[in-house]
């Protein structure tokens, strides 16, 4: 099987667009008609819902400055609410599990340690969570070490062992967008970005990161490569 083809859309992609996109990938990877791909795309502002979602945590409609943005309710991904818009780096890798390692705990733990190490080389330094999927960042920058706050949400979806959606990284988003929503449920950790930490990362250079970090988690000889 060849490496994945780095699909890498220009500008602001619609979700449901992007979706069909990501879904006909998937298709072909299972019926052995295309191969891997690796999605980064970026999205006009929108919440989504995860299978895990609670009707109570979308505040948007009590906040009249938030009702432009749009909101996706039937995703199939795991999780609950997140947010996405500019500013904020996509990636949902469709990659067939059943050629590497058919474990998602597994997957998801690499999927991590990839984005980690991704934001390691621009001096980003995040750990996880027990129980809670994503990266997270202790603000020492404003002199809170105890303060958790998440650079990156992570949501799954895999069917048949190829995987879909998967993590959201904020670079440099308008933070107050996440005040429509209780972000993952989580109510003891806030929100940041890259921006925020003081690391301005232009887009196309953490595209580059990516890819060359991909290799140490799924490429060749890697924990979750192709055997």
């Amino acid at each position: 099987m060849a490496s994945p083809h780095w699909h890498i859309f220009d500008g602001l992609t619609g979700y449901e667009a992007a979706q069909q996109i990501m879904r006909e990938h998937q298709q072909q990877l299972i019926a052995s008609e295309g191969g891997e791909q690796i999605m980064l795309l970026s999205h006009p502002p929108l919440y989504t819902a995860g299978t895990s979602a609670r009707a109570e945590d979308l505040l948007a409609g009590q906040k009249a400055e938030l009702s432009h943005i749009q909101i996706f309710e039937n995703t199939g991904r795991g999780g609950q609410w997140t947010y996405h818009g500019p500013g904020q780096r996509i990636v949902w890798p469709v990659l067939d599990l059943n050629r590497r390692t058919p474990d998602i705990r597994l997957y998801v733990h690499h999927l991590e340690g990839w984005i980690m190490d991704t934001l390691a080389s621009f001096g980003i330094d995040t750990e996880r969570r027990e129980a809670l999927p994503g990266l997270w960042v202790r603000r020492h920058d404003i002199r809170q070490p105890d303060q958790l706050d998440k650079i990156a949400a992570i949501g799954v979806r895999v069917s048949k062992w190829v995987t879909m959606h998967g993590v959201a990284v904020n670079l440099d988003p308008d933070l107050s967008h996440y005040d429509g929503i209780i972000a993952c449920g989580v109510i003891d950790g806030g929100i940041t970005s890259a921006a925020e930490l003081g690391h301005l990362i232009p887009q196309a250079e953490f595209d580059m990161a990516l890819k060359t970090c991909f290799e140490a988690h799924f490429g060749d000889g890697a924990p979750m490569g192709i055997r």
